[in-house]
């Protein structure tokens, strides 16, 4: 009979694992983001001092504009050709995605439609 693995022993080592591939990144910026029930929030964050250069949300007047609901797949594509517009108009067009050990869905919506974009994400 196969034993079912503790969900608190394993989502850590699964965090830890995305994380190890931020390390060695220090020239570049990282790019979060997190997702609610109804809105998404993307920010590009400089590693060195802890600033964010460019954020986006679903609330933004532009991008509640395009979007009817925020918590959508679509929502997460236009947040992220919107945060890729922004982040060359800051030059910073290489960024390390912080995925947080989360790839599916809307955060997989985003990081393509960023990359699609112009940003190049690693």
């Amino acid at each position: 009979m196969l034993r079912k693995l503790n969900k608190n022993i394993v989502s850590p080592k699964r965090q830890l694992g995305a994380q190890k591939k931020l390390v060695g990144f220090a020239e570049r910026s990282r790019l979060n983001m997190l997702r609610s029930l109804k809105h998404i929030y993307v920010q590009i964050v400089n590693v060195k001092t802890g600033v964010i250069l460019v954020e986006v949300n679903t609330l933004d007047k532009e991008l509640s504009a395009k979007v009817e609901y925020g918590g959508i797949i679509n929502a997460a594509k236009v947040a992220g050709e919107a945060i890729t517009q922004r982040a060359l108009e800051q030059e910073s067009t290489k960024v390390v995605f912080d995925r947080a050990s989360i790839y599916h869905s809307r955060v997989a919506a985003m990081a393509a439609a960023a990359r699609e974009t112009g940003l190049k994400l690693s």
